[in-house]
């Protein structure tokens, strides 16, 4: 897939805030028209994004200086992450939220790619698994992670309903 070769990352800016914006607002038309009702105005919304950069935790991965992707990494957990069955607790850990590829680019292997990357960025940084929740409704997040091997080690309960909690070692 040529288009990857040319994908490239950083961390999000405020210049970025409103492309980003619309990057998961247009994702959230395209997931409600295939019936997955993951996203909506309340999450994740401008105030949630606007945070994210404000933390320094959003990343975008541009093609030609356009957000191809979006994604949150960090270290925070949700209650709900309790009951997850992680494989070691006592090694370094992060967490990926919100991976948001954009809709005209989509099945182009940008959420693979990027998962790729945030792989090997945390691995050289000497950080041992990557843990993330995905929505169990969602076809296309489910495969995209199967197919990088993560592991399903629990299930969360949230607002729009059950979502399972993964984790893969790095």
């Amino acid at each position: 897939v040529i288009i990857c070769n040319i994908l490239s990352f950083k961390k999000a800016t405020n210049n970025d805030l409103k492309e980003i914006v619309s990057l998961y607002n247009h994702s959230i038309l395209q997931l409600d028209h295939y019936g997955i009702n993951q996203w909506d105005e309340i999450y994740p919304n401008q105030d949630v994004i606007k945070e994210d950069i404000n933390k320094k935790q959003m990343y975008v991965g541009t093609i030609n200086s356009s957000i191809a992707v979006a994604f949150v990494l960090n270290e925070q957990t949700d209650e709900e992450y309790k009951s997850g069955k992680w494989h070691n607790s006592t090694d370094p850990y992060m967490v990926v939220h919100r991976l948001c590829v954009n809709c005209n680019l989509q099945n182009k292997g940008i959420g693979y790619k990027t998962m790729q990357h945030i792989e090997s960025f945390l691995s050289s940084k000497n950080i041992k698994a990557i843990r993330l929740d995905a929505f169990s409704e969602n076809p296309y997040s489910l495969q995209l992670y199967k197919k990088l091997c993560y592991n399903i080690v629990g299930t969360a309960h949230w607002r729009k309903g059950v979502f399972y909690l993964m984790e893969k070692l790095i």
